[in-house]
C-alpha cells in the first residue's frame, strides 16, 4: 500500500551499505512529494518510514571536535561539515547508519554565508550521504548559545 502511495527514496551510492560501519538500512523509506509539486532539491518535503524501528532524536550539534573545542571559527562550511559529522556519529553510536536519518534542522547565524557555502557543503554532504535527503528545514537565527558557532544541526533518525 505504501508503496502505491509514495515513490521509494532512491537509493544512493551509500544506501546500502555504510562504508564505515559495513550496516546495512533495514527499513524502507518512501520520499513523500506531493503531485504537481516541483521536485525537491538537496532535501525531501516528507519521508514516511515503515514501522519497527526505533526513533531517535539527535540533540543539536555544533562544530565542536572530540574535546568540545569548537572548530572552524569563521568557516561557516567548516563548521557544518563537523556539525554533520558530531549527527552522523551519534546515530552510529546508536546502531544505526546516515541513511536512517529522516529529519533535519539546520539553524545557521547568517544565511548569505550559508549560501556561499553550500559547493563545499554539497561535496562535503555527498561524501558523507550520496544523494539520501531527509526531510529539512534551514532557520536563520540571531546567534547560538555557544560563542564563535555558525552552525547547528539538530535531526531524527528511524534505525531498523
Amino acid at each position: 500500500m505504501l508503496q502505491q502511495m509514495f515513490r521509494r527514496v532512491r537509493a544512493s551510492r551509500f544506501a546500502s551499505k555504510d562504508p564505515e560501519t559495513g550496516k546495512k538500512a533495514r527499513l524502507k523509506r518512501y520520499a513523500v512529494r506531493p503531485s504537481g509539486w516541483k521536485e525537491p532539491r538537496g532535501y525531501e518535503n516528507g519521508v514516511l518510514v515503515e514501522p519497527g524501528g526505533h526513533t531517535l532524536f539527535v540533540a543539536g550539534q555544533i562544530a565542536w571536535n572530540e574535546e568540545h573545542e569548537l572548530v572552524g571559527k569563521g568557516d561557516m562550511s567548516r563548521q557544518f561539515v563537523q556539525a554533520l559529522d558530531n549527527v552522523i556519529t551519534v546515530v552510529r553510536e546508536a546502531g544505526g547508519i546516515p541513511e536512517e536519518i529522516v529529519r533535519m534542522t539546520v539553524y545557521v547565524t547568517d544565511k548569505t554565508k550559508y549560501l556561499d557555502a553550500r559547493s563545499a557543503i554539497g561535496m562535503a554532504w555527498e561524501e558523507r550521504l550520496g544523494r539520501h535527503y531527509p526531510a529539512m528545514a534551514l532557520v536563520e537565527v540571531s546567534g547560538l548559545l555557544e560563542k564563535g558557532a555558525e552552525v547547528e544541526i539538530e535531526a531524527t533518525a528511524v534505525i531498523g
